[in-house]
C-alpha cells in the first residue's frame, strides 16, 4: 500500500470522476421481459377464472369473518414471519452502515511510552515521551466505490423486504388451507356418518328379517362387516382433522394444543361463491415476491461489481490532523504541537491483479444472479399455470362426482326398497350401499382437494403480502 500526499493530481481525479461498474437494469433478454411471459395464462381461459387484478387479502373472497381473524393473527404472531422482520431489521442496519462510509470519519489516538537503553544489570533510563492527536478525513469517492457498496445494502435490503412478504404468502395459504382442511374433513366425517346410519339401518332390517325366516345369518354378516368397515374410516380422519387444527394453531404462533376449539366443530369448508380473479403474467410477475427478491438480488450483484471495479482507481479523501507529540518534558512547548491538511490519497497498485479477479468473480455473480431471477420468473409462470389448470379440471370432476352420488343415492334408495318388498337379493342391497359410500368419500375427498387447488391458484399468485 502505497500513501502519497499530494494537490496536483486531486483536480484531474475530479475532473475524470465517474462511478465504477455498470448501471443496473434488468437485462434486455430477461424472461420477465418477454412477451409470453406478461400476456394472459395460457390456462386462464375458464369459466372459473376472471380476468380482474388479485385482491390484496384473496382470503376475503371466501366472506368467513373467523378465516379473516386467523389470518390476521398468524401475520401478526407467526415465529417465521418474526424472524423475517428480524432479518429485515438487520438489513436495514447493513444499509444505514454502508452509508456511514461517505460521511466525515474521525480518529482519536493518545499513547505514552518508557524508554530505557543499556542491559538488565546495569539500566539507562533514556526518559518518557507522549503522543495525543486528532484526525478527519471526508472521502471524495471519485471512483463511487461507496456509492456502489450502498447501492448494493439497499438493493440486498428491499431483497430482504421481498424474503418477508414471501413469507406472509405462505402463512396467509397455510392458514387458509389449514382452517378449510379441518373443516373439509369435519363435512368428510359427516357424510361418512350419514351412509353409516343408513348401513345399521340395513344391519337391524337384516336381523330382524331373520328372526322372521325371509334372511339369513350369512346376510347378517354380510351386513355387520358392511357397518365395521364404514366404521373403521372414522378414525383416519378425525385424525387428519386433528393435524389440521394442530398445524393451524403453530401458524398463529400458539402452541397445538391451544388451537381454536370453534374449528374443531365446523361444518362446512369456506365457500368460493365468485370467479377466481387471476390478472395476467405481468402482474404476477409484478407481484411474486420470490421474484422481486430475485430481481433485487441481481441488482445488488451488479452493483458489487462496481465496488470491486472502484479499488483499480486512487481512493482520495480530504482530510487533516493536529496533534502533540515529545518528551513529557516538553508538553507545554510551542514546538509539540503539529498539524496538516490536504487530499490523501491511497492506491493498491500493485495489487491490481487482485482486483481484477475480484470483479471477474463478481461479474460471474451477477451472471449467475441473472439465471437464477430467469428461472424463478419461470418457475412463477409454471406453477400458476399447474395450477390454474389442475383447479379448473377438479371442478370438473367434482361436477362428475357429485352427478355420480346423486345416481349413487337413488340406487341404494332403490335397492333399498326392492329388498323390503323381496324383489331383489341381499348382495345387490348392499352392492348398492357400498357403492354410495365410495361415492360420499370420493365427493368429500374431492370437495377438500377443490378447496386446496384454490389455495394452490393464491398460492401461486403470490397475493396475500400487502398491508
Amino acid at each position: 500500500m502505497t500513501r502519497l500526499r499530494v494537490g496536483g493530481p486531486l483536480l484531474a481525479l475530479a475532473a475524470a470522476a465517474c462511478t465504477a461498474g455498470p448501471d443496473y437494469h434488468v437485462p434486455e433478454k430477461a424472461v420477465a421481459r418477454a412477451r409470453h411471459a406478461r400476456q394472459r395464462f395460457d390456462a386462464g381461459n375458464e369459466p372459473a377464472f376472471a380476468q380482474a387484478p388479485l385482491p390484496d387479502r384473496w382470503w376475503h373472497l371466501y366472506e368467513d369473518p373467523r378465516l379473516d381473524g386467523y389470518v390476521g393473527e398468524a401475520i401478526a404472531a407467526n415465529a417465521d414471519l418474526r424472524a423475517a422482520d428480524a432479518n429485515l431489521r438487520r438489513a436495514s442496519a447493513v444499509v444505514r452502515e454502508a452509508e456511514t462510509a461517505r460521511t466525515i470519519q474521525t480518529t482519536i489516538s493518545g499513547g505514552a511510552i518508557a524508554a530505557q537503553a543499556g542491559n538488565f544489570n546495569f539500566p539507562t533510563v533514556a526518559g518518557t515521551s507522549y503522543s495525543l492527536g486528532f484526525s478527519l478525513a471526508y472521502p471524495l469517492d471519485l471512483a463511487g466505490g461507496i456509492r456502489r457498496g450502498i447501492e448494493a445494502a439497499r438493493a440486498n435490503a428491499e431483497a430482504s423486504v421481498a424474503a418477508r412478504d414471501q413469507v406472509r404468502v405462505v402463512v396467509a395459504a397455510g392458514v387458509t388451507r389449514s382452517y378449510a382442511a379441518a373443516c373439509s374433513a369435519n363435512a368428510t366425517l359427516a357424510a361418512t356418518n350419514a351412509v353409516l346410519a343408513l348401513l345399521r339401518q340395513t344391519l337391524t332390517a337384516t336381523r330382524r328379517l331373520q328372526q322372521g325366516g325371509r334372511g339369513t345369518a350369512f346376510d347378517v354378516t354380510r351386513a355387520q362387516a358392511a357397518v365395521e368397515q364404514s366404521e373403521a374410516t372414522i378414525p383416519a380422519i378425525i385424525a387428519a382433522r386433528q393435524a389440521s387444527l394442530y398445524e393451524l394453531a403453530a401458524l398463529m404462533g400458539r402452541v397445538p394444543a391451544d388451537y381454536p376449539r370453534e374449528v374443531a366443530s365446523c361444518a362446512h369448508a369456506p365457500l368460493l361463491r365468485v370467479a377466481l380473479p387471476i390478472g395476467d403474467g405481468a402482474a404476477l410477475i409484478r407481484r411474486r415476491p420470490d421474484i422481486r427478491e430475485a430481481e433485487r438480488a441481481l441488482a445488488a450483484a451488479t452493483a458489487q461489481i462496481g465496488v470491486e471495479t472502484a479499488q483499480l482507481y486512487p481512493q482520495v479523501s480530504l482530510g487533516g490532523s493536529a496533534g502533540v507529540a515529545g518528551p513529557f518534558s516538553t508538553f507545554t512547548s510551542g514546538t509539540s504541537f503539529g498539524g496538516s491538511i490536504g487530499p490523501l490519497v491511497s492506491w493498491s497498485f500493485p495489487n491490481r491483479a487482485a482486483v481484477r479477479a475480484r470483479i471477474a468473480e463478481a461479474g460471474a455473480a451477477a451472471d449467475a444472479a441473472a439465471a437464477q431471477f430467469d428461472s424463478t420468473v419461470l418457475d412463477a409462470l409454471r406453477q400458476t399455470e399447474t395450477a390454474l389448470s389442475a383447479y379448473a379440471r377438479e371442478l370438473d370432476r367434482d361436477r362428475a362426482l357429485d352427478a355420480a352420488r346423486n345416481s349413487a343415492a337413488r340406487a341404494a334408495d332403490q335397492a333399498g326398497r326392492l329388498y323390503r318388498f323381496g324383489r331383489t337379493d341381499f348382495l345387490s342391497l348392499l352392492t348398492a350401499q357400498a357403492n354410495l359410500a365410495a361415492a360420499e368419500a370420493t365427493l368429500a375427498q374431492s370437495r377438500a382437494t377443490l378447496i386446496d387447488r384454490q389455495i394452490d391458484v393464491f398460492l401461486a399468485l403470490g397475493g396475500g403480502w400487502e398491508r
